[in-house]
């Protein structure tokens, strides 16, 4: 719960409106049917508004501030590298780069020992595109349909879901194919095994047709994030590595939105039995407090450049400012012990509460999810599963996750939806009681959607 009591002020919310509706230009918006809320203040698992309304943030932001906000070690880091080096081109060694890279490796699996550090995680995966391309000598990368990998322009090809569309032609040798989905397998299984074999089997035959010989990386988020908190069935993922070693194929891993503790592992990949050849991150490392990511590189891939020049940079690559938050960051985990409450939380508070919603409402198709990601699926008709809303909806098709997330908002809750889901990823520092209180909401919330299956 914060300490500070938000007091309202109509002036500086109508200053804050006043700019950004005449200067800012959005992401991901037709400018003139959008009405972004003024942030005032944040602390701790909570943010406010102007006019003195408080939310419980259960979406972390854009499931990225895993510390919270305002957390005092990171803005103290911050302050205090400002003070003493607030900037330097990435071609000169700095301390604080350094040692954040040095505790990332420490982190990775052995045989890793290399950060390419980025400003965010589309350019981390572009630039692990790179390599992998250069390495191999082969161009093409596969990805999932069911995906997001960022908004640059090899990124937002890779992504398989619909910010994709307007967005082509961009990289042309890109190749999407399903992944699983056990909830509505796109292979007909009726098994988790069964669906890790068929679709393993699905992306081999993808493999072969397209030319194993043409095929650089394939990329993978370890959980697939936006698209539906996709928990990979048994034996998938150390299935991809296998076909990446037969094809002579590098594995990139997406852990942009759930490295850095999300699942209660450092990596998600880490629950899976799996190491990867590239590691993208971002988002949690520093949790957003100033734009940083980065890919970890294996020895084996970083021994190409040895004498060969990586053809790629960026002026801000490591800055200071970004890195400082960074280290701050493992030295929170460990003292507080984030890993091990974000697995807590899970397996005690969240996982037994969303069953008992997926029990009482019809709405509720399913429930999945680890640690403090959680996705709630809903659906019109639990035998045929149809979805609440169609896929992609919006404007009146999306109205009822419009209205569940207007109820939330009304009881004071910041909720993350997608489609026909509702995503539960608070801030990993969240205290027990917000974190019940979060999820009373949603159960009352979810009367809403309820109401949509009754009618």
């Amino acid at each position: 719960m914060s300490t500070i009591d938000p007091i309202a002020d109509p002036a500086a919310d109508a200053a804050v409106r006043g700019d950004d509706r005449s200067h800012v230009f959005h992401s991901w918006s037709a400018q003139a049917l959008i009405d972004p809320l003024p942030v005032a203040g944040g602390e701790g698992a909570t943010f406010w508004d102007y006019a003195g309304n408080r939310y419980l943030d259960f979406s972390s932001q854009l499931v990225n501030l895993n510390l919270g906000h305002q957390h005092p070690d990171l803005v103290a880091a911050i302050q205090e590298q400002a003070g003493r080096l607030a900037t330097i081109q990435p071609s000169m060694a700095n301390a604080t780069r350094g040692e954040l890279a040095r505790r990332i490796s420490e982190i990775a699996p052995d045989g890793f020992s290399k950060v390419f550090f980025t400003n965010g995680g589309a350019d981390a995966n572009e630039n692990a595109v790179r390599m992998a391309r250069l390495v191999t000598g082969k161009r093409k990368v596969l990805a999932m349909y069911r995906s997001y990998h960022g908004n640059t322009s090899t990124a937002i090809t890779l992504t398989g879901d619909p910010r994709r569309w307007a967005n082509e032609p961009a990289d042309a040798s890109v190749v999407h194919f399903f992944g699983p989905y056990a909830y509505r397998s796109p292979f007909h299984a009726d098994s988790p095994e069964q669906e890790a074999e068929r679709a393993l089997a699905h992306l081999e035959q993808t493999i072969i047709l397209e030319g194993a010989s043409t095929i650089g990386a394939i990329i993978i988020e370890s959980v697939v994030g936006t698209n539906g908190v996709l928990i990979p069935p048994p034996g998938y993922l150390p299935g991809v590595r296998e076909l990446c070693d037969r094809y002579g194929i590098v594995y990139i891993a997406d852990e942009v939105m759930v490295g850095f503790g999300r699942l209660g592992t450092w990596w998600g990949f880490e629950n899976f039995d799996v190491v990867p050849d590239l590691i993208t991150f971002a988002k949690g490392v520093n949790s957003g407090y100033v734009p940083l990511g980065g890919v970890v590189v294996s020895d084996r891939i970083a021994a190409h450049f040895d004498t060969v020049s990586f053809p790629g940079g960026l002026t801000y690559s490591g800055h200071p400012l970004a890195c400082a938050p960074g280290v701050a960051t493992f030295e929170v985990f460990r003292r507080d012990g984030i890993l091990e409450r974000v697995r807590d939380l899970g397996e005690r508070v969240v996982r037994p509460r969303l069953e008992q919603m997926a029990e009482r409402h019809p709405s509720v198709g399913e429930v999945r999810g680890l640690g403090l990601f959680w996705a709630i699926e809903l659906v019109r008709d639990r035998h045929s599963r149809e979805p609440l809303v169609p896929f992609n909806a919006a404007g009146a098709d999306a109205a009822p996750m419009a209205a569940f997330a207007a109820a939330c908002k009304k009881a004071g809750l910041w909720p993350f939806t997608h489609f026909n889901r509702v995503h539960v990823a608070p801030p990993l520092i969240i205290s027990e009681d917000d974190l019940v209180r979060g999820l009373d909401v949603i159960d009352r919330a979810l009367e809403v959607t309820d109401a949509e299956v009754a009618s």
